[in-house]
């Protein structure tokens, strides 16, 4: 295992209304001095989401060592990203932000940041708890954990419903069977998680503790009962990966026999969960000492636990790096990869960078003068 290491202070993570105080403390952390390594080395940064503390946070390496980057949010939970796009679902609504590299230029330290993305669309949903999310041929897909169903946004209303459990025989806003994750397979969504099988408002929380599921979105069919809270399932390496967040657990699932096998145990809650290569990158959360968590195997295996976020080596399930948040932060929901950006940032809290950084069709940037051209990077 490698040595741990201070976080590297962030100068330039405003909030959305101002600096973070020092009373704020938030986002202590430490990490394996390998970590930066592994975000240089590779070409990419993090992206973290925490509800609790209402942030996404933004692992970079600087300098070979981690810099954790903030930008708040309402209770930001589920996130998308495809090619120069990144989607957010938050507490009401979603958010849509476009990576327009030109603007990298007018962001402090200079000479710094390959990607910063600018906001595009605004989508209110309404209270639905959204969770995870996903880019379908271009369309946002989301789990609308409210009203126990798939979604995906509507012009004209708060969501189009596209899919629910054949179980859950209604439409209504009662969270039934708390409807959590979403697995692509071949460019559509294939699987999802759910804590329970039920059709009464909240009734999956009697049975949290293996009552939970993984559903074939094809075929309706659950193909494994008796998990402990699972989350975030990915088809990876034609393989389909969960984590068994009850257990703390991170592991595969056998199609044809619907059997899960744990390739590690973490010091955590896992949720939120994204790959590169041989390394998965997992979301752990403390998780409260409250009823939704009490009487699930992790609670009772571990009295300590950690919020951050490990990199597990899926061929061997040994453990290669992690950052270990401290003070404000105890719970993640989601983790994802951001390829070919070692250093982004994301305006969400300056409203003049915003106001003046234009990005126009093509067509019509021919009768744009050349020197006011000239910040634009095709």
């Amino acid at each position: 295992m490698n040595s741990e290491a201070e976080e590297k202070p962030d100068e330039a993570s405003p909030s959305q209304d101002a600096e973070p105080t020092a009373e704020e403390a938030p986002l202590r952390s430490v990490h394996t001095s390998n970590l930066p390594q592994i975000l240089q080395q590779a070409a990419i940064s993090l992206l973290v989401t925490t509800y609790q503390a209402g942030k996404l946070v933004m692992l970079r390496n600087d300098d070979g060592v981690l810099n954790t980057h903030f930008r708040n949010f309402g209770k930001p939970m589920g996130l998308a990203v495809q090619g120069g796009r990144l989607a957010i679902g938050c507490n009401i609504d979603i958010w849509e932000f476009h990576n327009v590299p030109a603007v990298c230029q007018k962001l402090d330290p200079p000479e710094k940041h390959d990607a910063c993305f600018l906001p595009r669309r605004s989508h209110t949903t309404g209270d639905i708890q959204i969770h995870e999310m996903a880019w379908v041929e271009g369309e946002l897909w989301f789990v609308n954990t409210t009203f126990s169903c798939l979604a995906t946004r509507s012009d004209e209303n708060s969501f189009q419903p596209r899919w629910r459990p054949k179980f859950v025989t209604e439409l209504i806003p009662g969270d039934c069977c708390h409807l959590n994750g979403l697995a692509m397979r071949d460019g559509r969504v294939r699987y999802v998680t759910a804590l329970g099988e039920t059709n009464t408002a909240g009734g999956w929380r009697e049975n949290k503790r293996d009552g939970g599921l993984l559903i074939d979105v094809d075929s309706d069919e659950i193909i494994v009962r008796g998990l402990s809270m699972p989350h975030s399932p990915r088809w990876y390496r034609d393989q389909l990966w969960l984590l068994e967040s009850g257990n703390g657990s991170i592991g595969t699932v056998d199609l044809s026999s619907g059997r899960y096998e744990p390739i590690a145990s973490l010091p955590g809650f896992t949720r939120g969960l994204s790959f590169l290569g041989p390394l998965a990158f997992v979301g752990l959360s403390q998780v409260r000492e409250s009823a939704v968590f009490s009487g699930i195997p992790l609670v009772e295996r571990l009295e300590e636990r950690t919020c951050g976020v490990w990199v597990i080596n899926i061929e061997t399930g040994q453990t290669v790096g992690f950052c270990k948040f401290e003070d404000a932060l105890q719970e993640i929901f989601a983790v994802e990869v951001l390829t070919g950006s070692r250093f982004p940032d994301l305006i969400n809290h300056d409203a003049e960078l915003v106001g003046r950084s234009y990005v126009l069709p093509d067509d019509a940037l021919q009768d744009v003068p050349d020197e006011l051209r000239a910040d634009r990077q095709e």
